[in-house]
């Protein structure tokens, strides 16, 4: 029955009103021999196996961008980090390996290159050049001498830099990169190691310092194929828009968390923030929308969550807060309307709905990852036909803090395995997979 209900939630894009209520639960017995059931759908169960070992840690890292899969093409190769320590952030002059896991020889691991522009939880924002997305990724990068972070565009099969995105006035690094490869997202990554250092580079440079909301600062726009780079939004307009509602904003210093693009490569959802490492002024955490040409600029009052994801079209996969009046559920919400339009799943499939979530690219299957003590867990939810699963827990580790593993589920492409982190037996990082299989 409940199955139902949030089905006629979703067609009818918003919540019953209690008058409404008898009526639609008369049309939800109407409906039901017509509806597929999820008793009646075929289930899946979920197996978890080891991608990575060794004495080296290996990961891929972050969830802060919509539609990163870690698989080429072909899904052939996996993408990651091969790193030395993982109990501090690293230090500015240490480096991580880019690798390339041959999962048709064996899980071999290919050594491409080295980055030092990284963090142990958000990895070097790895993204698939979607022109290319059998051969090119993309990665961020930053010069010792200088501190100045950039991209790169590397080529698997030339085995080598193809393309390097610098911008002197500007130093900034891949923060997203548009489902239909014309562009990426760029942000001062020195900022952010100021302000939050969890989502920095230590050491990276940062040019806007003394401005507490720079006009010259904020979240850029780079052409994939010429470089030209444009200020989409800067922090002083963000400042500004802020001021509408709160005229006596007090605050030291804004900066972007989770720059996410829509999967039509239209919209760009994140998250305006201030105040994160206790400096006693106003702490700000508040979502934004703007369209990519640069218009449209909106607040939202609405606070999904830390982790939010697009579902298709301008709508968004969050958690709507139920201040212990009930549990917390896992919403959908529509970034034009600004309001909540149906659900996913039930509060018991999804106990915590503020964690780590991911749409598969065919847009069927969702996953929530989130912690229990010291074990990640996942609940996978089919939308077509309401089966769902969960998986046994896996190992973490006590790390908390900047050098917390978070679950982190990235779907791969044919929408029937998930890459997650975890620690070996041995106490090293390791990546792993959640395959899907269908039960006869």
């Amino acid at each position: 029955m409940n199955y139902l209900i949030n089905i006629l939630k979703n067609i009818e894009g918003s919540f019953f009103s209690e008058k409404g209520l008898l009526y639609s639960l008369f049309i939800a017995f109407y409906l039901a021999s017509y509806l597929p059931s999820p008793a009646q759908s075929d289930p899946f169960e979920l197996s978890i196996e080891q991608l990575t070992k060794g004495k080296k840690h290996h990961f891929f890292g972050y969830i802060g961008q919509c539609q990163t899969i870690p698989w080429n093409e072909s899904g052939r190769y996996i993408l990651g980090l091969e790193i030395e320590t993982i109990d501090r952030m690293p230090l500015p002059e240490e480096s991580a390996t880019v690798i390339l896991i041959d999962t048709q020889n064996k899980n071999k691991l290919i050594r491409l290159d080295k980055s030092h522009a990284w963090n142990p939880q958000q990895g070097t924002m790895f993204y698939w050049n979607p022109l290319a997305p059998e051969n090119q990724f993309f990665f961020n990068d930053r010069d010792l001498t200088t501190g100045k972070v950039f991209t790169v565009l590397y080529d698997i099969n030339q085995r080598k830099r193809v393309k390097e995105y610098r911008y002197e006035d500007s130093p900034i690094g891949n923060g997203g990169v548009a489902a239909d490869g014309s562009a990426w997202l760029g942000l001062n990554y020195g900022r952010l190691a100021r302000l939050r250092l969890v989502t920095g580079y230590p050491g990276a440079l940062d040019w806007s310092k003394d401005q507490l909301a720079p006009e010259n600062d904020g979240i850029f726009l780079v052409d994939v194929q010429t470089g030209n780079k444009k200020l989409l939004v800067s922090y002083y307009q963000m400042e500004e828009k802020l001021k509408e509602t709160n005229p006596k904003l007090d605050h030291s210093g804004l900066f972007i968390n989770h720059t996410l693009w829509n999967r039509d490569a239209n919209r760009i959802y994140f998250f305006i923030r201030a105040g994160w490492n206790g400096q006693g002024k106003e702490r700000i955490n508040v979502p934004a929308s703007i369209h990519a040409d640069g218009t449209g600029l909106q607040l939202h009052e609405t606070h999904i969550g830390g982790h939010p994801e697009w579902d298709l079209g301008n709508v968004l996969i969050g958690i709507k807060y139920n201040d212990g009046k009930g549990p917390d559920e896992q919403i959908r919400y529509n970034v034009d309307s600004k309001e909540i339009i149906g659900s996913l799943g039930t509060p018991e499939m999804f106990p915590k709905p503020e964690g780590d979530i991911s749409l598969s690219p065919n847009g069927d299957l969702f996953v929530n990852g989130y912690s229990d003590n010291n074990k990640n867990y996942y609940a996978v939810y089919r939308r077509s036909d309401g089966a769902f699963a969960r998986s046994e827990g896996i190992d973490k580790g006590l790390y908390s803090g900047d050098i917390r593993i978070d679950p982190a589920p990235r779907w791969n492409r044919s929408n029937d395995a998930i890459l997650v982190p975890g620690i070996d037996k041995n106490g090293t990082r390791q990546m792993f997979l959640i395959r899907l299989k269908e039960l006869q």
